[in-house]
């Protein structure tokens, strides 16, 4: 009678070769000229420096994930890296308005962008749901209506910039308010003796600007009109729970997007099953 042959246990993968901290980026970059913006669960987002003192960027930085094996981690993070910086090229060369691609160490983990000054539309959203409570509190009657042909404009230009996304075959994958960016237009010359009228047209000003689409860490490439419906049941949702005054923005946004392309029309029939599907999965939990 043969003894069974003993298996050796299996080792553990090796820790990930790196000994950074968390929020110590490769180099060139230096932890004392970094701000944080953000922090998510795949990626850390940065504004600093890059090339010349005086040209700001923006660093997003995938750190290595320690519960991942290490060759599977580099594969994946070169990966998703190309993926995201080939999309910005894709749509920066074709009109899209996102951030240029300055700079990219897939290797390494870090991609340099273009950085976008402005206010994401969530925060515009988010000012002017308290403008509307404010007024709805006071109950004046008299200010009923003002302001929101500038807001109405806004959501006309989100509609038109994600369309020419989708006319490309590209979906975001994360299409939020976050993710929107109204960026501050270069400041006109005041004049000299501010009057009630320059205040009150410095106020619609603050909604002027060119929309940027940003983030596109979760982006895929697709014609079908399921995955570009998806796209916009996610920036609905977003509406929706922002302010309950803001829903009815959102139809703008579909206006603009239905008249942005040839396909865009079958994609908001589309739209009605996927908010069918949600509807039901929110009801079932």
């Amino acid at each position: 009678m043969t003894e069974p042959t003993l298996v050796p246990p299996i080792d553990p993968p090796p820790a990930p070769e790196t000994s950074r901290p968390l929020h110590t980026l490769p180099a060139p970059f230096s932890l004392s000229s970094l701000e944080i913006i953000t922090q998510g669960a795949e990626a850390l987002v940065y504004k600093t420096t890059f090339l010349t003192p005086h040209t700001p960027v923006v660093v997003k930085y995938r750190p290595p994930k320690p519960y991942r094996h290490p060759t599977l981690d580099k594969r994946l993070t070169k990966q998703r890296l190309l993926a995201e910086a080939r999309s910005l090229v894709k749509c920066k060369k074709e009109g899209v308005r996102v951030p240029g691609v300055l700079g990219v160490d897939a290797e390494e983990g870090w991609l340099v962008l273009e950085y976008v000054d402005g206010q994401t539309v969530r925060g515009v959203l988010d000012g002017w749901a308290h403008r509307v409570s404010e007024r709805e509190k006071e109950a004046d009657t008299r200010t009923e209506g003002q302001g929101n042909e500038g807001i109405l404009d806004l959501m006309r230009r989100v509609g038109r910039e994600v369309g020419k996304l989708h006319e490309l075959g590209v979906c975001h994958g994360d299409l939020t308010t976050s993710n929107i960016m109204l960026r501050t237009p270069p400041p006109d010359s005041p004049p000299p003796f501010p009057t009630s009228n320059s205040i009150s047209q410095s106020s619609s000003n603050s909604l002027k600007g060119d929309i940027y689409l940003i983030d596109f860490g979760l982006t895929t490439s697709s014609i079908q009109d399921e995955d570009k419906a998806v796209d916009l049941y996610v920036l609905e949702r977003a509406f929706s729970a922002t302010h309950p005054a803001a829903e009815p923005l959102f139809q703008e946004v579909l206006r603009a997007y239905g008249e942005s392309g040839k396909g865009a029309k079958s994609v908001l029939k589309r739209l009605e099953g996927v908010r069918l599907r949600g509807r039901k999965r929110s009801m079932l939990g």
